[in-house]
């Protein structure tokens, strides 16, 4: 499985970005995908998850409100429109796909990821 993350850049302050990730097998329409994120020197956190039909999504509580986690079965895609960012928002951003339909926050839950695209933004 092969994930290609877009759409990261730099930012001010209240402005937003939409991230794209594309899966390369048919197979992870079935499954859960997520974003994650990895500021410089810390772990690499939880940001969204939608289950493998969109009907159930989960937002970190930092997030919430002004992320949405979205995907499009039809070409295994999954999206983070990110509204009114934060310098504290600014870091490499992940997708990552489930073996799962529908599955939990933790890291061990995603054993394929994406390489990541910079989300940058200032104050």
């Amino acid at each position: 499985v092969q994930l290609q993350a877009s759409g990261g850049g730099l930012v001010q302050a209240g402005g937003s970005l939409r991230l794209s990730c594309a899966c390369s097998r048919r197979t992870c329409s079935n499954n859960a995908m997520a974003w994650f994120r990895q500021a410089p020197g810390k772990e690499r956190e939880f940001v969204a998850s939608v289950s493998w039909n969109g009907g159930n999504r989960d937002y970190a509580e930092n997030v919430q409100g002004r992320f949405t986690i979205a995907r499009d079965r039809a070409d295994t895609t999954v999206y983070l429109q990110m509204n009114n960012l934060k310098p504290e928002d600014t870091a490499v951003y992940y997708c990552a796909v489930s073996r799962r339909s529908v599955t939990g926050r933790g890291l061990a839950n995603f054993p394929y990821w994406g390489q990541g695209t910079q989300v940058t933004v200032s104050s």
